[in-house]
C-alpha cells in the first residue's frame, strides 16, 4: 500500500492522502470522470482490485476477472499516468470520456497502455463503463449556417460562433 504522505501514483502532483487515497478508502466519491480514472490507475498501482471492480458500472461486472486484474497489477511497476484529454458528451452531460496513457514497467522494460475510457454518472456517482485502445473516434457534426448554434446560446450558428468562421 502507498504511504499517505507519498506522491500519488496518478501523477497529480498531490500526495496520495490528498488525491486518490480517500476515493480508494471509500471516504469520498470522485467528482469527475477524470478523478475516477486517476483513482482507478492508483488502484492498480496499490493493487486494490476490489476498488477496480466496485467502480465498474453495475451490470457490467459479469466479465471482470479479479484474478487477472490482480496479476497484471502485481506484475508491473506503475510509473505514471498521462491524461491526454477529458470531455463530456454534449448530448449527455452524464457521459464522459478520458483519454489516457498508463505507464508501467514489467521486468524492467517500459510499457504503455493507451486507452480512451467511457464513464457515466448515475445518481451523482461516476462509473467506469468501457474503453477502446487508443483515441476514441471523433464524431464530426456539420453545422449549417441557419442551424441552432451548438454552443447552446439559442442563436443561429451564423449569428453566434459562425461569425468568425
Amino acid at each position: 500500500m502507498t504511504d499517505k504522505a507519498s506522491a500519488c501514483p496518478c501523477n497529480s502532483g498531490k500526495s496520495f492522502a490528498d488525491c486518490c487515497g480517500p476515493y480508494i478508502a471509500h471516504e469520498k466519491l470522485p467528482a469527475t470522470q477524470e478523478a475516477l480514472m486517476r483513482s482507478r490507475y492508483s488502484a492498480y498501482a496499490v493493487v486494490d482490485v476490489a476498488y477496480l471492480e466496485e467502480t465498474l458500472l453495475p451490470g457490467t461486472r459479469d466479465d471482470f476477472d479479479a484474478e487477472s486484474a490482480k496479476n497484471w497489477a502485481q506484475s508491473g511497476v506503475w510509473t505514471g499516468l498521462e491524461i491526454r484529454s477529458t470531455e463530456n458528451d454534449p448530448a449527455s452531460p452524464d457521459e464522459g470520456y478520458v483519454e489516457f496513457v498508463a505507464h508501467y514497467e514489467v521486468e524492467g522494460k517500459p510499457h504503455a497502455h493507451h486507452e480512451t475510457s467511457r464513464f457515466v454518472r448515475q445518481d451523482g456517482q461516476w462509473w467506469y463503463v468501457d474503453g477502446v485502445t487508443g483515441q476514441r473516434p471523433r464524431r464530426v457534426v456539420k453545422v449549417g449556417r441557419n442551424d441552432p448554434c451548438p454552443c447552446g446560446s439559442g442563436k443561429k450558428y451564423k449569428k453566434c460562433c459562425g461569425i468568425a468562421a
